[in-house]
């Protein structure tokens, strides 16, 4: 008998610390319970207070961050975020991390974050219509790295692609602090009707509680409490408290969820994922202010012998919880019935806030729902600022001897892992399906047509973890900047992000500090930039034998066109035109990727925002694409300028001749990192119009060059520090997943 299923029967004196709660919480249980919980109970709070579904530890610093706005239909709180798009539809959005999962077995944990992601947005009443993800793996140069990274790459394929939803974009990035940690970060958008939203809610006393899909089993048992303590060489015995995903049975319980929905036939509907159906019935009750009366006994089991505590904590995937008026249930069971799909009614909405259980005609729980799905400790840990900083602070790259062969430096950041093209990673995706793709992965943002409209949505998910383990607020700010210039390059505006933060052992002194370092960054630049956090995760213990990540922090953004046939890409499209560079010259090669790759080092100080400044860049670059006036656009992030032009020759086939003023560090200005800076080439035509706009804006405008030929050549001061061949770039830049992979 395993540790959890001994849980299950322990007494309760004994079982608390087994299963994560400290003695200070089982205290607060008793005190809210007003009596000692029995083991069933005590096994409900467990996955309910641990750190995945309570936020105990985070909650405080959440707070921070602005959720409202003039486009916000539903913010943080429900199964995923809201906003008006316009003519009386909505974008529905959420991102989720399924780390510890897939460390221990990475297909499954990348497919059931993915299918878990799904769950969140149909079940707001929304057609999902799109994935997105955000990746860390150790480096690719050992068997086990590889391993990690095709695993999570096949599962988020393997289940994305068979439920036909497209996934059209994201990143990977590869770093040693993920060797034993891989982040897996999921993101799904959807669209509805504004008018068919429902929510999470047990509402209306005599209601009935069904639960649909897929029988329940031992898989994912504790799931939450696993994700909620530091992964360990141990961490394999966990592998039962992985989900296992079935995306055909997914892609069924999606048309016959919104079938319902669609016609009106649900109060409520939740879904089944961490914490199972003890977070189901216990936070819908507590949303609605409402009790529920549960029989187990009609479970659909797979196996039999489930001890109660096991039915109620079972992650098992692909269930759906509705809340239905007795008077439609013979609708909706018919809808089941097409589909193929079981449901069986649980029991009912009752008065009073006490969810009540009964298995075999006993009571064997009562809880109040408040208390379980909302009653935690909120704790504010210690802050300390690591030694490390300031150490790494005082490193001056330019201090380095300057590299003499610039084409080559170039070419090893255009094959260096978290540069090179990750062709190989999206050919394993379907991102076409729903033909709606009309930008997919590859650029800065992806665009989604959404039909009937003639508008469309841009999409992208960003993060930096070296610049944020260098400086968290900084960093912070950047991702959230990033992510909003990457729509604005697409000529979208922002309208609504969602994030994923990543981070170590909040207990930590120096772990909660680069965390709420973080937050507050983040929330200053979603003030300034005027975009709304509608929802999001925070994945603590991110840790292996007590090497932490970086502190991660992901930022899922949405953007909305007006006119989906004005959309901007980031290839350089047709000979003749001119280059030029938006934003101002203040970089660094502290954090840089050119540090990393050239030198080996991750140190010195990334270079800061200036947040109005960013604002005022992106609102400009709207205006540009909006009028036709510019015929790409491309985000300077990773490798600089550099990286950037060899990117958007690639993209779109065609070479450029660059001409850059006299420097003493070439290498500075080719490959140095800094934000609010976009690359775009321009018609000769449409110059002064451009240039004048530029200074109505106050965004600085400057020319480097023409587009052209079959090589990339970038003169500074007269002389050539660069000239490469297309053809070398391409090989250098999209060969490396292909042969490392083999």
């Amino acid at each position: 008998m395993s540790e959890q299923e001994k849980a299950g029967t322990d007494k309760p004196e004994k079982l608390w610390r087994k299963l994560g709660l400290s003695d200070h919480e089982y205290e607060v249980i008793v005190e809210q319970l007003g009596r000692e919980p029995n083991p069933v109970e005590l096994n409900m709070y467990s996955v309910m207070w641990s750190e995945h579904c309570s936020y105990k530890h985070s909650r405080s610093s959440l707070k921070l961050f602005p959720t409202d706005g003039p486009r916000v239909v539903q913010g943080p709180g429900e199964n995923a975020g809201v906003v008006d798009i316009g003519d009386g539809y909505a974008a529905v959005f959420k991102i989720e991390s399924h780390n510890h999962p897939s460390a221990v077995e990475p297909y499954q944990g990348a497919a059931t974050g993915v299918g878990g992601i799904l769950r969140d947005i149909y079940t707001m009443g929304a057609q999902p219509i799109a994935f997105l993800n955000s990746l860390r793996f150790g480096p690719p140069d050992n068997a086990r790295g590889r391993y990690l990274f095709a695993g999570v790459v096949a599962g988020i394929g393997g289940y994305g692609n068979c439920v036909g939803i497209p996934t059209v974009g994201g990143e990977v990035y590869f770093e040693p602090c993920y060797r034993g940690n891989p982040l897996v970060n999921a993101m799904c958008v959807g669209v509805m009707p504004v008018e068919r939203l429902v929510l999470g809610k047990a509402c209306g006393e005599g209601n009935l509680v069904a639960l649909a899909g897929a029988r329940t089993g031992r898989d994912g048992i504790h799931g939450v409490t696993f994700a909620s303590e530091e992964l360990s060489d141990q961490s394999e015995k966990d592998r039962p408290a992985v989900q296992v995903g079935d995306p055909f049975l997914g892609k069924l319980l999606i048309d016959a969820t919104l079938e319902a929905v669609d016609r009106k036939l649900v109060a409520g509907v939740q879904d089944l994922g961490g914490a199972g159906l003890t977070c189901a019935l216990t936070e819908t009750a507590s949303r609605a202010g409402t009790g529920l009366e549960i029989d187990l006994e009609k479970v659909l089991l797979r196996e039999e012998g489930l001890e109660p505590f096991e039915i109620l904590t079972s992650e098992s995937q692909e269930r759906m919880l509705f809340i239905v008026e007795p008077q439609r249930l013979e609708e909706l069971e018919g809808i089941f019935r097409h589909w193929e799909l079981p449901l069986t009614v649980l029991g009912r909405v009752s008065s009073g806030k006490m969810v009540t259980v009964r298995y075999h005609g006993e009571i064997v729980a009562e809880v109040p729902a408040g208390s379980v799905a909302g009653g935690s400790p909120e704790y504010e840990p210690e802050s300390r600022e690591p030694a490390y900083i300031r150490e790494l602070a005082a490193f001056d790259p330019l201090g380095l001897p300057p590299v003499k062969n610039r084409g080559k430096a170039l070419l090893d950041l255009l094959s260096a892992p978290d540069v090179a093209s990750k062709e190989w990673v999206w050919q394993q995706y379907d991102y076409m399906v729903r033909t709606c793709t009309l930008e997919g992965p590859g650029g800065d943002a992806a665009v989604l047509r959404l039909r009937g409209s003639g508008k469309a949505l841009a999409v992208a998910v960003d993060g930096n973890g070296r610049h944020a383990y260098l400086d968290p607020r900084l960093g912070g700010m950047l991702a959230v900047a990033e992510a909003t210039r990457n729509l604005s390059c697409s000529g979208a505006e922002p309208i609504g992000i969602t994030d994923c933060l990543n981070f170590g052992n909040p207990e930590k002194p120096e772990m909660f500090w680069q965390f709420r370092q973080s937050v507050e960054g983040m929330a200053e630049a979603c003030r300034v930039l005027e975009v709304p956090v509608v929802g999001g995760n925070v994945s603590f213990y991110n840790e292996v034998e007590d090497e932490a990540i970086y502190p991660t922090p992901v930022v899922g953004a949405v953007g909305l066109l007006e006119k989906a046939d004005q959309h901007c890409g980031i290839g350089f499209c047709a000979e003749g035109n001119l280059i030029c560079l938006i934003g101002p010259h203040h970089i660094s090669l502290g954090g840089s990727q050119f540090l990393k790759t050239i030198h080996g080092r991750v140190a010195g100080s990334p270079a800061g925002i200036d947040l109005p400044g960013e604002k005022k860049l992106q609102a400009f670059l709207r205006r540009l694409v909006a009028g036709k006036l510019i015929m790409s656009a491309h985000d300077l992030s990773d490798g600089g300028l550099g990286v950037a032009v060899a990117e958007s020759c690639l993209k779109g086939g065609t070479g450029a001749a660059l001409d850059l003023p006299s420097s003493p560090r070439p290498d500075l200005d080719l490959f140095g990192e800094g934000p609010s800076r976009v690359l775009v080439s321009i018609r000769p035509a449409d110059l002064g119009d451009v240039s004048k706009q530029a200074g109505e804006a106050g965004v600085r405008l400057s020319e480097l060059g023409w587009t052209g030929g079959k090589k990339l050549e970038i003169n500074c001061g007269g002389s050539r520090v660069v000239s490469l061949e297309l053809e070398a770039m391409k090989k250098a830049y999209e060969e490396v997943f292909s042969w490392m992979m083999k």
